[in-house]
């Protein structure tokens, strides 16, 4: 694991494979409650299918980066699209990526690649979306509200604690409390969509509490590029961790036809 600075915020990251891989970066953006350690062995497995470098980073709040300014706002992840992922991708010194984003790292995939689309050469070459969200759906607010109880008085915290440490609380209501403000339910990056013009990629199962199909229809209805859509059986919110295989086969074959394209 190794540091980087941006915005003046000590985050940690790692890199799997070496400085002379070819092709663009998968960059991977983890969800409201991940980390880069909650991966797993996704990203090593990622590059060993593809052939591709892949970085990921903990974002303020989570795992071992500095502690995040609390409560969140509603807007968090407009910031964290606008702003921070971007002075990342600089400190990483990434000018050719696939943004691979899961549920909350989806939606700021989304803002920055829909905020920087018009640049003369944008850097980001192509979108994965793991779960992603772009509304507010009542079901999704439900599951948060069951994940506060089963936060409280089960054994989630103590799964957690493994990834966040001493800062567990703030990673968990850092994330639970922003999505329960009763200004949340109007919360919508659906104005990004239209200035994406890079190939999409994306993955959801059927049994995802947090997002239905509505989301995909959103997403591919509003974006300006091409769209793949990968669903998912017996799968929830994880395909990554749910159903690996499946989804490595699909980022796979995106990934090898998106590098042909530059």
């Amino acid at each position: 694991m190794r540091t980087i600075t941006a915005g003046g915020v000590r985050l940690e990251c790692r890199w799997w494979g070496k400085h002379d891989c070819a092709g663009p970066t998968l960059v991977l953006l983890h969800e409201g409650l991940g980390c880069v350690a909650m991966w797993r062995d996704f990203p090593a497995l990622l590059h060993q299918r593809t052939g591709l470098r892949v970085f990921a980073w903990s974002r303020a709040g989570y795992g071992g980066s500095d502690p995040a300014d609390l409560p969140r706002r509603i807007d968090y992840m407009h910031v964290e699209g606008r702003e921070v992922a971007g002075a990342v991708l600089d400190a990483a010194g990434i000018d050719d990526a696939v943004l691979v984003g899961h549920s909350d790292g989806a939606s700021i995939a989304i803002v920055h690649a829909g905020e920087h689309a018009g640049v003369p050469v944008p850097r980001v070459r192509a979108l994965v979306l793991l779960a992603p969200h772009v509304f507010c759906e009542d079901a999704g607010i439900r599951s948060i509200r069951a994940a506060g109880g089963a936060y409280r008085t089960g054994r989630l915290r103590e799964r957690l604690a493994r990834y966040h440490g001493d800062r567990v609380d703030e990673a968990f209501f850092g994330w639970h409390d922003a999505w329960l403000q009763p200004g949340f339910r109007q919360w919508s990056i659906e104005g990004f969509l239209p200035r994406i013009t890079a190939p999409v990629l994306l993955i959801q199962g059927e049994r995802d509490a947090y997002g239905s199909v509505a989301q995909l229809d959103a997403i591919e209805r509003g974006v300006a590029g091409r769209v793949t859509r990968r669903w998912l059986e017996d799968c929830g919110h994880a395909p990554h961790r749910e159903r690996p295989e499946e989804t490595l086969d699909a980022i796979e074959a995106f990934a090898a036809e998106v590098a042909r394209s530059r």
